[in-house]
Order: C-alpha cells, then structure tokens, then sequence
C-alpha cells in the first residue's frame, strides 16, 4: 500500500463547537485566505443537498475567500460538477465555488503517464467509466490485465468487501497492481452506508496486493488545491491559512492535518452515529469525539460544526 501516512499524533488541544462559520471566520473575515470543503456528506447526502449549504459557500466566496471543492469521486472533476448541479450547486462568479479536483483526476493522470500499462480490470460500477474517457487504455479481464482499477463495488446497494475475496485472490496470484480512485470506505447515501473502493482496496493490501490509493488523505491532491489557491488570489498561500472542512476523520480531517491545515469536522456526516448525531454543547461533544478520533488515529479538529451552515 503506497502514499504518505496521514497524521496520527494524538491531541488534546482545544476545540471550537459551532453553531455557524460566522463564529469561525470573525468580524474582520481574516482568519482564512481560502477553504477546502469535501463534497458528499458535507453538501449533499448522495439524495437531496443539505439545508443551508447553498446559501453559506455563497457567503464565503462573497467574503473574497476562494472555495475549492475537494471529492474522493472516482470520475473527472466535469461528471461530478453535472451531478453536483443536479443538487444547485453550480461553479464560476456568482455560483457555490471556484474550483472542483477529484481523486478521479489524479488517476487519470496516472493512468495517462503509461507506467501501469495499457489493460486494465475495472472494478466499480459502470457509472464511473468516465474516468477512463480519451485514455489509451482498454479493459480487460482477471487474466489477460496488466492492472487493476478499483473505482468501487459493481453493486454497492447488496455486495460487501467480502464477496470479493476470490476475485483479489486471482488479481494477487499474478502479482497486479491495484489504483483505488477513492480511498473512502464508506459513505452515506441517503439514510443508508454504502461500501467504497477503499474498503475493496483495503482487503487486497491487507492480502499482500499492492495498492496505490489517490485522493484524500494522501498529500498529492492537497498539493493540487494549494496550486489552485494561488492560482485564484494571484499570491502564495500558507496552508495555515486554509481551511480544510469535511465529515470524514480518516480523510478530510487527517489529510488536511498532515497537510498543515486548520481542520473543521462536520459531525452530521459519516461519523453521526459514534457522534451519536451531537449538535450540542462541547461537554456533549468532546467525550464522543476524543474516541472517535483515537479510533481513526488522528488528532482532534480544530473546529465542529453539525452542518456546513452560517
């Protein structure tokens, strides 16, 4: 399994509970020079988009303060900017944010540089083939594949981790390589987990496959985000100044971390039920937060908030 290891140095430091960003950001908006917001479980739930999202990223960027939307999606960044508008989140001047990278980017341009070969096993649903579009590259089977593509699970609505075993048993008898185009291992759709490719990627190193994972938490995508920034505001930015948000401990929190961010967890997402769905005091909050984080091997966030709200 390659990538550099996410934080894992404990904290006990303090953390801010919010109600709203105001609180976050202050009076003179002078805080943070930027913010990098993941997507699923902070904007949306896979089914309908959160209340008030919308309208806080529209406060934000009118603060002057880019937005750059950071998603463990296994496709490129325009498929899930449509699907993302499917919800009214909508990108340029007057929309939510300035900038959309995915961990499906990072992998076509690995894919595109030729080292992995030209034939490759797709593992995930059809849906993410576009990943794949314009690349010279075909898809193959178990036996005849030079790597293998893990974007997720064929049927994430009924299968598991598990069922399939036997298949990363044949891919680790021929010694293939694995890309993992999301490292999550599960996300929420609607009310319901679903399984991600990390979860199926995960079994495969745990055999002995080798897999190289792209996304969050690993440092390359934050290298991607700061380079936007800069882009944007037309000046160096210090990773210290911006501001990494999302719902996942094991990616959004440790890579922003280990990147050097202030971190802000959102306690409605995929953690709501170890949280037990906190939205309270931080005598309410910390207890079940503290073992959540040292589950995850992370430090505490810097901040929580329940929803990405004002």
């Amino acid at each position: 399994m390659t990538g550099e290891t996410p934080n894992t140095q404990s904290q006990t430091g303090h953390v801010q509970i919010l109600s709203g960003m105001r609180e976050l950001v202050g009076a003179d908006h002078d805080r943070y020079d930027g913010f990098i917001c993941d997507v699923w479980g902070v904007l949306h739930d896979g089914v309908s988009p959160y209340p008030g999202v919308a309208q806080c990223l529209r406060l934000l960027r009118g603060l002057g303060k880019p937005v750059v939307l950071l998603s463990n999606a296994p496709r490129p960044a325009p498929s899930v900017a449509r699907h993302l508008a499917g919800f009214g989140y909508v990108q340029g001047p007057d929309g939510h944010y300035d900038r959309l990278i995915t961990s499906g980017d990072a992998t076509r341009t690995a894919i595109a540089s030729g080292y992995y070969g030209a034939s490759l096993l797709h593992i995930g649903p059809d849906r993410d083939l576009p990943l794949l579009e314009g690349l010279d590259v075909e898809c193959g089977s178990a036996v005849n594949s030079q790597f293998a593509l893990c974007t997720g699970l064929y049927d994430d609505e009924t299968e598991t981790p598990e069922d399939y075993r036997d298949l990363l048993r044949e891919l680790l008898s021929r010694s293939l390589p694995m890309l993992c185009a999301n490292p999550d291992d599960v996300v929420m759709r609607g009310g319901k987990q679903i399984y991600c490719a990390g979860a199926v990627a995960r079994v495969y190193a745990a055999m002995g496959g080798a897999v190289t994972f792209f996304g969050k938490p690993y440092p390359g995508v934050y290298r991607m985000c700061l380079d936007v920034m800069q882009e944007i505001l037309g000046r160096s930015v210090l990773p210290s100044r911006i501001l990494a948000i999302g719902d996942g401990l094991y990616t959004d929190i440790s890579g922003g971390q280990s990147a050097g961010m202030p971190t802000l967890l959102l306690s409605g997402g995929i953690h709501a039920g170890e949280l037990g769905g906190i939205s309270g005091p931080p005598e309410m909050v910390l207890p079940a937060l503290k073992l959540a984080c040292a589950k995850a091997k992370t430090a505490l966030p810097a901040s929580v908030i329940y929803r990405l709200v004002w």
